[in-house]
C-alpha cells in the first residue's frame, strides 16, 4: 500500500470514531431540557421535486477482484444527484445523500422509481459496466476478454418492521457481450439512530448469484483458453450462488451539508465461484471511508 494512504487511513478510523461518540452524544437529552418525543421517520421519506446534488471522496481498502490475495487501496471521487423519483450515482453517492437507507435498491447508475410508497420500492437502474480486460491482472492473463457493455437492474425494496429492510434486485446484460445476469438479495437491519436522526448505525447480510454466462466470464477458464494451459486445467461453471457477505456502516452528518461514512464488511465465496482455479482466498475483508458534500 503506498505510504500516503496508509497515512489516510488511521486518520478516516479516527474521524469515523469521532463521528460515533458525537452521535452517542447527540442522542442523550440534556439535564436541562426535557425529554420530547421524536417522531419515528420513514424508511422512505419521498423525496420533492428539487433538484439535490452530492459531491465527494471515497477511500477504500479491499481484495483487487473477489477470490484474489493481494489487497488494493483506491482514492476514487463520488456524485450523485437526484430529481423526484430520477437518480443519477456513483458507488455510494447515493447512500450518503439519504443515508444508508436510500442507497438499498437503486445502486448506482441511472435509475428512476416505477413505484413507492412507505414499505414498498419497485424500479429499475441502467448503468455501465466497464467489463474486463485479461491485460490488466496477472491471475486474468490469457483469458478472454468481457466487453464494455450497459446493465439493466430490476430492483425492489420491502420494509418488514420500522427497523428491517428486505430488498433484491435482478441486472441482465442488456447488450449481450459476456455479461450474463446477477441477482442478490439482502437484509437490512438498523441498529441505532441518534434523536436528532444525524447518524446511523446499520448491519446486513447479502447472498448473490448469477446465470451460467456470468460466472463462466468471470470465475471460467475456456479450455481452449491460454490461461488453461497457465493453470494446467480448464473450468466451465453453470448457474449458482457466488457469494455471502456481511456488512456495518455508520453514517454521520457532520452538519446540514457535510456527510461521513465508515464501513466494514466480509464475503465470502460459494459454489462455483469458490471452485474456480482464478480463486486464491475464499472469504476476505473490505473497509471504506466517505465523505461527501451535499447541497
Amino acid at each position: 500500500m503506498p505510504k500516503p494512504i496508509q497515512r489516510l487511513l488511521p486518520v478516516a478510523l479516527c474521524l469515523s470514531l469521532w463521528a460515533a461518540a458525537a452521535s452517542v452524544s447527540a442522542a442523550e437529552p440534556s439535564a436541562e431540557e426535557p425529554k420530547r418525543p421524536v417522531a419515528e421517520p420513514s424508511w422512505f421519506d419521498l423525496p420533492g421535486d428539487d433538484l439535490r446534488y452530492l459531491l465527494g471522496a471515497s477511500l477504500s481498502y479491499s481484495p483487487s477482484y473477489p477470490g484474489a490475495r493481494i489487497m488494493e487501496t483506491s482514492l476514487k471521487p463520488m456524485w450523485a444527484a437526484r430529481w423526484g423519483k430520477w437518480r443519477l450515482s456513483s458507488s455510494g453517492g447515493a447512500g450518503l445523500m439519504g443515508f444508508g437507507v436510500e442507497s438499498i435498491g437503486p445502486g448506482s447508475g441511472a435509475s428512476r422509481d416505477l413505484f413507492r410508497s412507505d414499505t414498498l420500492r419497485l424500479g429499475l437502474t441502467l448503468r455501465l459496466d466497464n467489463g474486463r480486460r485479461s491485460s490488466d491482472a496477472a491471475y486474468t492473463e490469457g483469458l478472454p476478454d468481457i466487453g464494455r457493455t450497459l446493465r439493466l437492474r430490476l430492483y425492489a425494496s420491502k420494509t418488514l418492521a420500522p427497523q428491517w429492510q428486505l430488498s433484491a434486485a435482478w441486472s441482465q446484460d442488456a447488450l449481450g457481450r459476456q455479461g450474463g445476469a446477477i441477482w442478490n438479495a439482502d437484509l437490512a437491519h438498523r441498529l441505532y439512530r441518534s434523536a436528532n436522526g444525524a447518524g446511523e448505525l446499520m448491519a446486513g447480510v447479502g447472498l448473490s448469484g448469477g446465470d451460467g454466462r456470468y460466472l463462466l466470464s468471470y470465475y471460467g477458464v475456456p479450455p481452449d483458453s491460454a490461461a488453461a494451459q497457465r493453470l494446467g486445467r480448464s473450468f466451465v461453471p453453470g448457474a449458482g450462488f457466488s457469494e455471502v457477505n456481511l456488512g456495518l456502516s455508520y453514517t454521520r452528518a457532520l452538519s446540514p451539508h457535510w456527510v461521513f461514512n465508515s464501513s466494514a464488511g466480509w464475503s465470502h465465496l460459494l459454489g462455483p465461484a469458490a471452485a474456480s482455479p482464478l480463486t486464491e482466498r475464499l472469504s476476505n475483508f473490505s473497509l471504506g471511508f466517505s465523505l461527501g458534500w451535499r447541497n
